[in-house]
């Protein structure tokens, strides 16, 4: 297996009524700890309603994280790239680029939150198509080259960067996709990568993600552009804690504000969880495989399970959820990348090898001494025969 990649896709999810202030800073405290836990990617979302997903500018938030955390690389986790226009948000990403040091991934989608667009005067048809509309123009100009072009929301005459990338591999550009091929087809179009946000929601035994990369590899070989598996990240939540019974106790913090804003907030009709009381809401997110409360030895085989699932990919991100207070948290991002990680990136058996050598050598050196041991006992005693 090459080595996977892991990061933290935050929407974010914080419970409506607690300060927002303390919340943006507690989501770049996290991203700090996850850079020193050795994490390879943060992603911010944007939105613009509901008062749970209270990023409005990813690029303003990466920025800021930045600045704290330097090694890490930083997605947007999505741009809402159908409300915006498409120039701007490819300039603004490109200086981001730079900021970053070639730190940053433009993940773009066409929105989520009807709350959202309906305040621009947008549905979701039109979100839709801007996107694919928006998205051709980004690459285009990415590539530097000069745009002329009109979409139903902006119009471009001779348009064009004042920068080059930060490096000369250029920006990374991901689609985001939950269940629909929508995403799987721009991106294998445009041979981009995907952000498969709904990695780990199933319906009726339907294969989301073996769908979405034949979508993409159809696609890619329609246009004569070629896509990479490293490139498709996978989203899904997790929290872990020593034992299953602890992890269960620390996600009663705030599972059941989650549950409620994806059951009557978020219309994400993808996520139909299900379950009134805390215990429901808990197993719920076990028994269905939608994520993990547990601990690392599960949340080993759900990683292991979206592989075999999707025959490889290169980056997978654990949603912030606000499931535990930040205390818990940082200690399953902790546990995470401890008993995680390595059987993963091709660590964890280089060590159990070198445990398993080293007891051997151990146990023939003291059967070595023991031999010694019992040849000079028996010796000593034919000494003492031989004397009397």
């Amino acid at each position: 297996m090459s080595r996977l990649r892991f990061g933290y896709f935050m929407a974010p999810f914080h419970a409506p009524g607690r300060n927002p202030t303390a919340a943006l800073e507690r989501d770049l405290d996290l991203v700090e700890h996850l850079d020193h836990l050795g994490y390879d990617e943060a992603w911010f979302g944007e939105h613009h309603s509901a008062g749970s997903e209270i990023i409005a500018s990813p690029e303003i938030m990466i920025a800021a994280a930045s600045q704290r955390a330097k090694r890490i690389r930083f997605g947007t986790g999505v741009t809402s790239l159908s409300y915006h226009n498409p120039l701007w948000a490819a300039d603004r990403i490109m200086q981001l680029d730079h900021l970053t040091r070639g730190r940053t991934i433009f993940g773009v989608g066409p929105g989520s939150l009807p709350t959202d667009s309906a305040m621009i005067g947008l549905n979701p048809t039109d979100t839709r198509e801007l996107l694919q509309e928006n998205l051709d123009i980004v690459v285009r100009l990415l590539r530097g080259e000069t745009v002329s072009a009109k979409t139903r929301t902006h119009e471009l005459y001779d348009a064009k960067l004042q920068l080059a990338p930060y490096s000369a591999d250029g920006i990374d550009v991901v689609v985001a996709a939950v269940a629909s091929p929508t995403g799987p087809r721009l991106a294998g179009t445009h041979g981009l990568g995907l952000l498969s946000i709904g990695a780990t929601l199933s319906a009726d035994g339907f294969d989301a993600l073996g769908h979405h990369w034949n979508v993409m590899e159809e696609r890619a070989a329609a246009n004569n552009v070629t896509v990479d598996r490293s490139k498709w990240t996978l989203a899904g939540p997790f929290h872990i804690a020593e034992t299953e019974a602890e992890a269960y106790r620390q996600v009663e913090y705030g599972i059941e504000q989650w549950f409620d804003y994806f059951q009557h907030v978020a219309a994400f009709p993808q996520m139909a969880v299900s379950g009134n009381k805390l215990t429901e809401m808990i197993d719920f997110i076990n028994e269905a495989g939608i994520g993990v409360i547990g601990t690392p030895e599960q949340a080993r085989a759900q990683v292991q399970r979206l592989w075999d699932q999707s025959q490889g990919f290169g980056c997978l991100l654990q949603m912030g959820h606000d499931w535990a207070n930040p205390q818990d948290t940082k200690r399953s991002a902790e546990l995470f990348a401890q008993e995680v990680f390595p059987h993963f990136q091709g660590q964890a058996q280089a060590t159990l090898d070198a445990a398993e050598h080293a007891r051997a050598v151990r146990e023939g050196h003291a059967a070595k001494q023991l031999e010694a041991v019992d040849h000079m006992t028996r010796k000593y005693q034919q000494e003492l025969a031989s004397k009397a």
